[in-house]
């Protein structure tokens, strides 16, 4: 997880950038908007705290059981909160990666962290592979869809039905309710986590 200081200051600057707007989205006036908005904001934090460069700092050896533990209780949430939601189960993931993340640097010696010696190849390439398709597919909706008025060329384009700013054709009241920017923060935690499994 601890690579070069620079990429590793880019990681810890887009991940706490990453919390600090999903801590914002928890004062959102839209009920999913806060009910998700708390874990990806203790996910951002999370993985800004973990991507620090190692020669700036070592944590002590506790830290990554306490990760283990509060990222596993995070994992419990989101479990129970799948039952109403399927986008629950990615904090599922992501927690569950966190978790392994975390279990890997306490089974590894210190020199190790750097050297990326201390995962299980077959759980981080299936980690690696599913933050791969969540970053493919959450770019391409990402992407703005257009529809041309009345089928014909030359026709004013319009947005597509669904693809408007809130769930059901409905106005978000404010900036931090627009769910494109919620999933460009979770884009961006997805491409944190790709970043941070890659040397495990």
């Amino acid at each position: 997880m601890h690579g070069p200081a620079s990429s590793g200051w880019l990681l810890v600057a887009l991940c706490a950038a990453t919390g600090v707007y999903c801590l914002l989205r928890m004062r959102s006036g839209v009920e999913e908007q806060r009910s998700a908005a708390g874990g990806e904001a203790l996910m951002g934090f999370g993985m800004a705290a973990m991507a620090v460069p190692a020669a700036v700092f070592t944590p002590p050896a506790w830290v990554w059981p306490g990760y283990a533990l509060v990222f596993g209780a995070a994992g419990l949430r989101a479990l129970w909160a799948a039952r109403s939601g399927r986008h629950h189960l990615h904090h599922l993931v992501g927690a569950a990666a966190m978790v392994y993340m975390a279990v890997a640097m306490t089974g590894s010696p210190a020199h190790a962290h750097a050297h990326g010696t201390s995962g299980t190849p077959v759980l981080t390439g299936a980690l690696l592979l599913y933050f791969t398709g969540y970053v493919l597919l959450a770019g391409v909706r990402l992407i703005p869809v257009v529809a041309v008025a009345g089928g014909g060329a030359g026709g004013a384009p319009v947005p597509a039905p669904g693809g408007g700013p809130g769930a059901g054709g409905r106005v978000a009241s404010g900036w931090g309710d627009r769910p494109e920017l919620a999933r460009a923060c979770r884009l961006s935690m997805a491409i944190g986590m790709l970043a941070m499994l890659l040397p495990l």
